[in-house]
């Protein structure tokens, strides 16, 4: 078990970690790193993506960043390394020395313990501490970009557990926290930020942390579904493969008495950009939708919002393959061939609301016959999604976490709640 080298009293006056000359001395002992991944971006690249200047050896603040402690406006703040690494500036003690310290541990090369090598799955990766050469003196975390291989990354951060306070926090700094977000009580989960792509106007809507403390019992639900919709319709998928993850992390928190973690985070992490996603009918046949160029302009045979869908395959049926902007005849024999086995209600949309949209088209670009006979194509997709889907959700922010003999309640509740939300998001 994991046992701290001094009481958090006195890790109080520690002096912040000297950085060593030498990036091989500078890693933390006993700590196996992995290899950091390709270069994702140069400066160059970073430079375009957000407007920024890169500050030392091509680091350029996070253009992504959603919550926490932001470059240019708080003393710390999150960059963007060329290697496609993160780094998060250690912040000061106790705070910045705990949360070095747990990494170490959890991700030491001669750790044995269970707990902490499935702990290592739901974590970014972590590649020792980093410092510039101009500023020896300032460590950062060096770690894993899980935002890296999306095109178009959405993103949201959600604090979870009961209390965003140590149990080493002070009545004063008890009762601003509590103030902050009394439902964090009740609830267990506080949305501290999102970012979301929208198809149609190729931008990002974002969302801070007064958006998510803005939340009530009432509207939270609303609240998270923002995240999950593109501006066309729900992204079912990346709610169900997000629910998969959860589960696994609450797993996890279920069978493990090491650790209670305080004020910290699930990131969120799904492509928006998706040209291609895919819908399930109920017989098994899987449907692919595809977002045709704007440049290609309405045709007689183009569906509202320049959307095609092409039967993939079906279980029963063979393999057949279908558009439906080659000629609604093809549809209809689609219909007559699955008639005995599918049903179908798709909804209008609501302009005015995307929040109600539950169709990506309107019926009357499509012939009445067929309509009526096929279901959850767009946005009502089906629970089944494939196992390889692109989505993140990864715990970081480890400022607060602690020793512990019994389990995490706290973060359990949460997590069990932030379930359920999401479950209803689906069954709505």
């Amino acid at each position: 078990m994991w046992q701290p080298r001094r009481p958090p009293q006195e890790m109080a006056t520690e002096p912040p970690r000297r950085a060593r000359s030498a990036e091989a001395e500078r890693l933390p002992r006993g700590v196996q790193l992995d290899e950091p991944p390709s270069p994702a971006a140069s400066a160059e690249e970073a430079e375009e993506d957000g407007g920024k200047v890169p500050l030392f050896n091509g680091c350029v603040p996070l253009s992504h960043q959603v919550a926490g402690h932001m470059y240019g406006k708080d003393k710390g703040g999150i960059l963007q390394h060329p290697d496609g690494t993160v780094l998060k500036q250690l912040q000061p003690p106790p705070r910045g020395p705990r949360e070095l310290e747990f990494y170490n541990k959890v991700y030491a090369a001669d750790c044995e313990d269970p707990v902490f090598l499935e702990l290592r799955k739901y974590l970014p990766k972590y590649y020792g501490t980093w410092s510039p050469p101009t500023a020896p003196n300032d460590l950062y975390l060096k770690l894993e970009d899980v935002t890296h291989r999306f095109k178009k990354p959405c993103i949201m951060d959600v604090k979870i557990g009961q209390k965003s306070y140590d149990p080493y926090a002070s009545a004063e700094k008890i009762k601003q926290q509590v103030s902050k977000y009394p439902l964090m009580e009740e609830i267990g989960f506080l949305v501290l930020g999102m970012r979301v792509y929208h198809i149609h106007s190729d931008s990002y809507e974002t969302q801070n942390q007064h958006y998510g403390r803005g939340l009530t019992k009432d509207t939270i639900k609303d609240g998270m579904t923002r995240f999950f919709h593109n501006g066309y319709y729900l992204r079912k998928d990346a709610i169900v493969a997000s629910i998969r993850k959860i589960k696994e992390i609450l797993q996890w928190f279920e069978s493990q008495k090491h650790l209670n973690f305080y004020a910290s985070s699930l990131l969120f992490v799904y492509d928006g950009s998706s040209q291609m996603t895919t819908a399930w009918l109920n017989d098994g046949t899987l449907v692919e939708k595809r977002r045709v160029s704007r440049a290609q302009g309405p045709g007689d045979n183009t569906l509202e919002y320049n959307n095609n869908i092409r039967v993939i395959s079906s279980p029963e049926n063979g393999k057949l393959e279908s558009s439906v902007s080659r000629g609604l005849s093809k549809m209809y024999a689609l219909h007559k061939r699955h008639q005995s086995q599918i049903s179908l209600k798709v909804e209008t949309v609501e302009q005015d609301n995307i929040w109600k949209s539950s169709a990506c088209f309107s019926q009357e670009h499509l012939n009445g016959n067929v309509i009526p006979q096929l279901e959850k194509v767009f946005c009502h997709r089906s629970t089944v999604v494939p196992e390889n889907i692109e989505v993140e959700v990864r715990m970081i922010d480890f400022a607060h976490v602690f020793p512990s003999n019994t389990g995490d309640e706290g973060y359990i509740h949460g997590l069990k709640n932030l379930l359920t939300v999401l479950q209803n998001i689906l069954d709505t």
